[in-house]
């Protein structure tokens, strides 16, 4: 969205002085603002992101949204930890000292939601031409959505990525084109005595579960199937045993305590052939601080491999705009979004290598030129392929995970199982009857 030719589109919420606007909640101080309370022309409009590289683009570029709308605009960059804490403090008081949101819908939105801390932006997305939402991709466009409410609008979208070493499968015929043909290569490829690996990636028990779960799409399985857990199933239990077997036997020691921040440091080093992460960190391969000369020489991108039932990746969004329900600029908040989320903006940044949610910024040509080739390939197919979730959709999402994840851990260490998933199986269809009972409540 241009913003300089471009006209404000003034859809207001109303700015009512009653209902969640105007209720008793935090002021720009932290101070009780009492019912009716009104902003005045100097209150900035403040934002809570991730330090992210998008939010850390958006925030180098404020000043022009700031002189379209006449508005200071204050924005906080903290760890995710940080802002689930002031999320949790602000919204349980009716915190109005916060107008727009990033949040993640597939972890916390549902409890948001649940709690009616995000404002609906159905009507303002879907009557706004300009702003196009059928635009974006189909998967993280469902994934914005709550009870049929559009709660937040994408920005950052992630898929995994099949990464490996150019100069180590020319003998093999290229990358893994099939999960069979993969662990084939990785297990041939594993020489453990010098210390290097066919495959390494994510085994943490509740970290793993979102890399899995293409695995699990791609065996035709799935977490739930009709509200119910489906991780019982004999295509979650060949995914599990796959994934086991595939780090298990291919992998290094200690997979199972190995999270992104562990797995990604091992193949950068030059210590593994394969391995399969979020796209988004793609740059870390190309760094010569972290990566070594022949990684950065050799290492190359292709789409996740396809299973029994197909390739299916997931293609989330990883990070997304919401507005405070409490909010007393929600009319700016919405003005903010359709900036940073517009046409143009997505353009912009994906130009500069921050992978958006717009279909038309993947099909540009001019907007992929920030990517490796062979990477913006491998990202094009997955976005089309690709499952809007990584994760259970539940409000629980960390119980959730958990619970899955048990058997992945006994399948990395060789052990039996299908007792453990029958067990996990169990526990998670328990654990769904309490999410949704607590979901009504």
């Amino acid at each position: 969205m241009s913003t300089s030719s471009q006209p404000l589109s003034r859809r207001s919420f109303g700015r009512l002085a009653a209902g969640a606007a105007g209720a008793i909640g935090m002021g720009a101080s932290g101070a009780c603002a009492p019912q009716g309370t009104r902003p005045s022309a100097r209150s900035p409009l403040r934002i809570m992101a991730i330090n992210h590289v998008w939010s850390q683009a958006i925030k180098r570029r404020t000043k022009e949204f700031e002189e379209r709308i006449g508005r200071r605009v204050s924005m906080t960059l903290l760890t995710s930890d940080q802002l689930s804490s002031s999320y949790n403090v602000k919204l349980n008081a009716s915190g109005t000292d916060v107008d727009v949101m990033m949040v993640r819908a597939l972890q916390e939105q549902l409890v948001f939601a649940h709690n009616d801390w995000l404002t609906d932006l159905t009507d303002l997305v879907e009557g706004d031409k300009e702003f196009a939402w059928a635009d974006f991709q189909k998967a993280p466009r469902d994934a914005s959505l709550a009870a049929g409410k559009i709660l937040s609008v994408p920005v950052v979208t992630e898929r995994p990525t099949l990464y490996y070493r150019k100069d180590l499968v020319e003998g093999l015929g290229g990358p893994p084109r099939t999960l069979d043909a993969l662990m084939s290569a990785a297990l041939e490829l594993t020489e453990k005595k010098k210390g290097f690996y066919g495959y390494v990636g994510r085994g943490q028990r509740s970290g793993a579960v979102s890399q899995w779960s293409s695995f699990l799409y791609s065996h035709g399985g799935d977490f739930l199937v009709d509200g119910k857990s489906a991780i019982g199933s004999r295509q979650a239990l060949a995914a599990y045993d796959y994934y086991g077997k595939l780090l298990g036997t291919a992998g290094p020691p200690g997979a199972t305590n190995m999270s992104l921040e562990q797995a990604m440091p091992i193949f950068a080093q030059g210590k593994a052939a394969f391995y399969i992460d979020a796209d988004a960190i793609y740059s870390n391969f190309l760094d010569p601080k972290i990566a070594t000369p022949a990684v950065r020489e050799s290492v190359g991108f292709a789409p996740f491999p396809a299973g029994p039932a197909g390739a299916k990746p997931h293609n989330i969004p990883s990070w997304s705009l919401g507005i405070n329900k409490f909010s007393l600029l929600r009319d700016d908040a919405w003005e903010f979004i359709r900036w940073a989320a517009g046409p143009k903006m997505s353009a912009a940044l994906q130009s500069d290598g921050i992978p958006g949610a717009r279909r038309s910024v993947w099909s540009d040509r001019r907007t992929l030129a920030a990517f490796p080739p062979d990477l913006a390939e491998a990202m094009r197919l997955n976005a089309e392929r690709g499952l809007g979730y990584d994760r259970p959709r539940v409000l629980q999402v960390g119980r959730a995970r958990d619970i899955v994840g048990r058997p992945l851990v006994a399948a990395i260490l060789g052990e039996s199982v299908r007792p453990v998933v029958r067990d996990a199986d169990a526990e998670f269809a328990e654990f769904l009857v309490r999410d949704n009972r607590h979901k009504e409540s």
